[in-house]
C-alpha cells in the first residue's frame, strides 16, 4: 500500500499534468513576431518585416511585404494580399488587415 505522501505526491503531478494540458489547448497562439494580442476566439498581431510570422488560432500566417497599400500575408499554404480596413476568408480564418504601412502590417484573425 502506498504511503500518503506518495498518493499525495502522485496526486499533485497528476493536477500538474492535467493543468499544463488544458494551458497547452487554450494556448492558441504563438508568434515569432511582437504585438500579438489574443482572446479565446480571435488574435490581433502586428508583423514587421519581411518574413515575420505569428502561429494563429492554429494556422502560421507569414507577412510577405506591401506593394501599392497592400500587405501580402502567407496563410497556411494560401497567399492573399489586403488593404487597409480589407477582410480576406482563407482556410479556417477570416484575415482583417487593421493597419497597412510600408513595412508592417496589424491583423486581426478569427476562426470563420
Amino acid at each position: 500500500m502506498p504511503s500518503p505522501s506518495s498518493t499525495r505526491a502522485t496526486r499533485i503531478a497528476a493536477g500538474l499534468l492535467a493543468g499544463g494540458l488544458t494551458l497547452a489547448a487554450v494556448s492558441a497562439c504563438s508568434f515569432t513576431s511582437n504585438n500579438v494580442s489574443c482572446t479565446t476566439s480571435s488574435c490581433t498581431a502586428t508583423l514587421s518585416g519581411d518574413g515575420a510570422t505569428a502561429d494563429i488560432l492554429g494556422t502560421t500566417i507569414e507577412f510577405g511585404g506591401v506593394t501599392d497599400g497592400r500587405a501580402t500575408l502567407g496563410v497556411g499554404d494560401a497567399s492573399v494580399s489586403c488593404a487597409e480596413g480589407e477582410s480576406v476568408g482563407v482556410g479556417p480564418l477570416s484575415v482583417t488587415c487593421s493597419a497597412v504601412n510600408e513595412d508592417s502590417v496589424e491583423i486581426t484573425a478569427s476562426l470563420n
